[in-house]
Parts: structure tokens; C-alpha cells; sequence
């Protein structure tokens, strides 16, 4: 048994939570079972992995390079409250964990679980109807965090080994039935690039595209359509576009903080530099990285869909990844992305107003990752289908359920007062309506959300757009349905 522990705490602590070598690893095993030559299973590795390190910098830098400034906000006008950031909502839950005496170590054992459930979910697709794996690993280790403080919270007499069963079974369906509901408007957008998205708004990414449709119009332009006239012209590029619109409304946002705060707040702020210059630096470098993070989803994406194909085949029949929402970002306009997350940051602030006009309980402070990228992501898939209305409405909507479905999240579960929620689409719908149903009902609770999860592919299947036949063929051959 010892042996076996070893092996799974190396898998976890060096693979498992490393998406960029998780994703290699996966490549290199689908090449082989492609039956190709080593040397080329090992460069599929090498590429896969290192396109996905590029992503991970670029996500990082866009973080890196706001958080002074929604920390700003903060500090200036005087806000108490909870950050809905996936980083935040994760220690504030191991604090709440630890807080009433219990070990967060079990979250590594849900999250072991709940992939193994996943995987057995996928086996048995001709009955659950469950097509994805979700291998998102940082994220599977956000999830299981704020998971297990919910379940703690609800069954606080519960024991370890109880917790972490009932636990991995709940989050692996989630995993696999909600990664799942994304696989027709992924293939849709992409061209049936062969991926699903696994990441923390897979609830809204289907809302997305069955809501944007009603949105479009008799014209249904898209941000395609547009062809800026005379010195306009310039934004149709979206090195360009971007810039500007960071430095119109982030820059407007650190002109109000003040140089004197972002000086004490960012460290790269030298105290040499202009002001002004500075504030264009900030805003072009969020174009930088956007474009660094889409060099990435190119390096690593095209590897895992080939050499998926040889895990699909060969270990798990019609199985398709579930990966970064990231990855969608180059199948759709380059602006959308900009868009979503300005108009899901406008929608975020008029609910935080909101909330000090009606003084509220517990005050929200906006986390850069549900911001940008549940808003991009939504941007991206409600252009494809529903053009330039859907582009700013959904994410304006997003932002809105964010703030308040977080305020009510960190507020009834207790984590407020640790200092930060989930924050996700996801986790500010669809999971404080689990934890209220478990609160309540208790095991019944359980049994209730886990039935409700596994009923959706079952609807999908026989009601679904892609339904009986198209079923399965749609991650499996999507040119045959299309």
C-alpha cells in the first residue's frame, strides 16, 4: 500500500497538478498508441508541453500585471471584503478547513477520486452518455478546495473517509457531465478541433451559446463584420484595439488611484517613470501577454488533438480532453477577448456599487481571473453565435452574477470572513446551489445534485441538438455532422 501511495504522490505532486506536463504526458502516451516513431512522441511532448508552460507565463502576467490595480481599488476607497478569485477562494477555504480542525491534505484524496470517477464515467459512455475527461489539473486542485469546504460546512460531523467518497464522486460528475455539455459549441467554434473546455464556467459556456442565438438579430453581425472607416481603421487590429481600450478604462481607473498608491502597491512602478508613461506600459503590456498566451494555445493544442486521438482509440473509446477555456481563444475574433473582459469588468463594478448603495453584509472585490477569463471565453462563444449584441450583453450579465452570486457564496458557506470565494461563473451559479441543496437536505442533498448532473447527458442524448446518432459522432467525427 505504502508503494502505491508513493506513486500516486509523485503522479499528484509532479504531474497531476502541472497541467503543462500533464498535457505532455497525455501527447507522448497518444503518440505511441498512434504507433508512432519515439523521436516523434517525444517532440509532440516537448512541443505540447512547453506551448502550455507559454500559456501558464501569459496567464500569469496578465494576473500579475492587474492585481495592483483591483488591490488598489481596494485600499482606496476603503473596502473590507472578499476577492472572488479561484487563488483566494483556495486559501480561504484551506484557512476555514484547517480553521475547524481538519486536515486540507484530503483534498489531493477527492481530487484522486474524483478522476478516477471521471475516467469510469467516460468508460461507460453507451450508458452515462459522458464523452470528456477533464484534465485541467490547477484547476482540479482550486475545485477540490472549495468542495471540500462546502461539504465540510454542510456535514461538519462527517468523517474524513466519508468526506473525501462522497466528495469525489460529486466533483467527478461534475467534472465530466459539465465539461461535457461544452463539446458542440467547442466543436463549433474550433471546427471540430477535437477538445472540449475543462476549466471553472462550463455551465456558462452552454448557456452562452443556447442564450446568443436569441441575441443576434435579423443582421447578425459579428465582430468580423466591422470595418472601421478612415483612422478607425486601426482598430481592426487587435494588437492596436487592445492597447487602447486597456489604457481608455484601466488607465481611467489608475488616473483615479493616483501615482502616490500604485507606487506603494507595484514594485515595477519605479519612482523615476512618469506617471502617464506608466499607465501606457500597464495597458499595452495586457496586449502583450494576450498575445503570448494565444502562441501558446497554438504550440500545444494542435499536439493533443492528434495524439488524443490514440488515448480515444486505443484506452478510452470516443473519449475527447477537457482543457483550458484559454485554448478556445484562438478559434474566435482577437477582440472578443478584449471585449468579454471589459464588459464583464463594467458589469462587475455597477454590482459592487450595487451592493455599498444597498449595504450589503459583505462587500466583493473583483479577482482578474473570473473577470477576464469567464468573460473572454463567453465573448468568444457568444460572437460565434450571436454576433456583437451577444459580445457585450452575456459578459455584462456574467459580471453581474459573479459580484452577487459570490456575495451570497461567501457570505452563507462563512468563507467572507477568511477573505475570498471561488468566484467563477460556475462556482457563483451553479455550486452555492449545491451547497444550499446539501445544507438543506443533507445526504438527499447529495443524492439530489448527483442525479441532477448525470440526468444531463441523458437530455443531451435524446433532446440535445446533436442528438442519438449525431450524438457521440460530433466529438468523434465532427466533419460527418457538421
Amino acid at each position: 500500500m505504502s508503494v502505491i501511495i508513493s506513486i500516486w504522490a509523485f503522479f499528484q505532486n509532479n504531474i497531476l497538478t502541472k497541467p503543462a506536463f500533464f498535457v505532455g504526458l497525455i501527447v507522448f502516451l497518444g503518440y505511441l498508441l498512434l504507433k508512432k516513431p519515439f523521436y516523434e512522441a517525444l517532440a509532440g511532448f516537448i512541443k505540447a508541453t512547453v506551448g502550455y508552460m507559454i500559456l501558464n507565463v501569459a496567464a500569469g502576467g496578465l494576473v500579475s500585471n492587474f492585481r495592483p490595480i483591483l488591490a488598489g481599488l481596494n485600499q482606496r476607497f476603503n473596502l473590507n471584503a472578499a476577492v472572488i478569485d479561484p487563488y483566494f477562494g483556495q486559501a480561504a477555504a484551506q484557512a476555514a478547513v484547517e480553521g475547524i480542525g481538519r486536515s486540507f491534505t484530503m483534498m489531493v484524496q477527492v481530487l484522486l477520486i474524483a478522476f478516477i470517477w471521471n475516467l469510469l464515467l467516460v468508460l461507460a459512455r453507451k450508458l452515462t452518455k459522458v464523452r470528456t475527461v477533464f484534465i485541467t489539473g490547477h484547476i482540479m486542485v482550486q475545485q477540490s478546495s472549495t468542495a471540500l469546504w462546502l461539504v465540510l460546512f454542510c456535514f461538519p460531523a462527517l468523517n474524513d473517509p466519508k468526506v473525501v467518497i462522497m466528495l469525489g464522486l460529486l466533483l467527478g460528475t461534475y467534472w465530466a457531465v459539465a465539461s461535457n455539455m461544452t463539446v458542440g459549441a467547442t466543436q463549433e467554434l474550433t471546427n471540430g478541433a477535437g477538445f472540449a473546455v475543462g476549466h471553472q464556467q462550463m455551465f456558462g459556456v452552454w448557456l452562452v451559446d443556447h442564450i446568443a442565438p436569441k441575441l443576434s438579430g435579423k443582421k447578425g453581425k459579428k465582430l468580423e463584420d466591422i470595418q472601421l472607416p478612415g483612422f478607425l481603421s486601426i482598430f481592426n487590429e487587435n494588437i492596436v484595439a487592445t492597447a487602447v481600450l486597456m489604457a481608455l478604462f484601466f488607465g481611467g481607473i489608475m488616473a483615479i488611484l493616483g501615482s502616490e498608491l500604485m507606487h506603494n502597491l507595484d514594485k515595477g512602478f519605479r519612482a523615476s517613470q512618469n506617471f502617464g508613461f506608466y499607465i501606457v506600459e500597464k495597458s499595452f503590456t495586457f496586449a502583450v501577454y494576450l498575445q503570448i498566451l494565444q502562441l501558446g494555445v497554438r504550440l500545444f493544442v494542435g499536439e493533443l488533438t492528434e495524439s488524443f486521438q490514440g488515448i480515444s482509440e486505443k484506452l478510452l473509446p470516443g473519449a475527447m480532453p477537457a482543457i483550458d477555456c484559454a485554448a478556445t481563444y484562438g478559434f474566435g475574433h482577437p477582440n472578443a477577448v478584449t471585449l468579454g473582459f471589459l464588459f464583464g469588468a463594467l458589469g462587475q463594478f455597477i454590482a459592487i456599487v450595487g451592493l455599498i448603495i444597498f449595504r450589503s453584509p459583505i462587500f466583493i472585490i473583483t479577482g482578474f481571473v473570473p473577470v477576464f477569463f469567464d468573460n473572454a471565453t463567453f465573448a468568444v462563444f457568444a460572437n460565434k453565435k450571436g454576433g456583437i449584441k451577444a459580445v457585450f450583453l452575456l459578459p455584462f450579465i456574467s459580471g453581474l452574477l459573479q459580484v452577487l452570486g459570490g456575495a451570497f457564496a461567501a457570505y452563507y458557506f462563512g468563507l467572507g470572513k477568511f477573505g475570498g470565494w471561488h468566484g467563477n461563473f460556475d462556482w457563483d451559479t451553479v455550486w452555492p446551489v449545491f451547497g444550499v441543496i446539501m445544507n438543506v437536505l443533507k445526504y438527499a442533498g447529495v443524492v439530489l445534485c448527483v442525479v441532477f448532473l448525470l440526468a444531463i447527458p441523458q437530455l443531451q442524448y435524446y433532446f440535445g441538438k446533436y442528438k442519438k446518432e449525431k450524438y457521440f459522432k460530433v466529438a468523434e467525427d465532427y466533419e460527418s455532422v457538421k
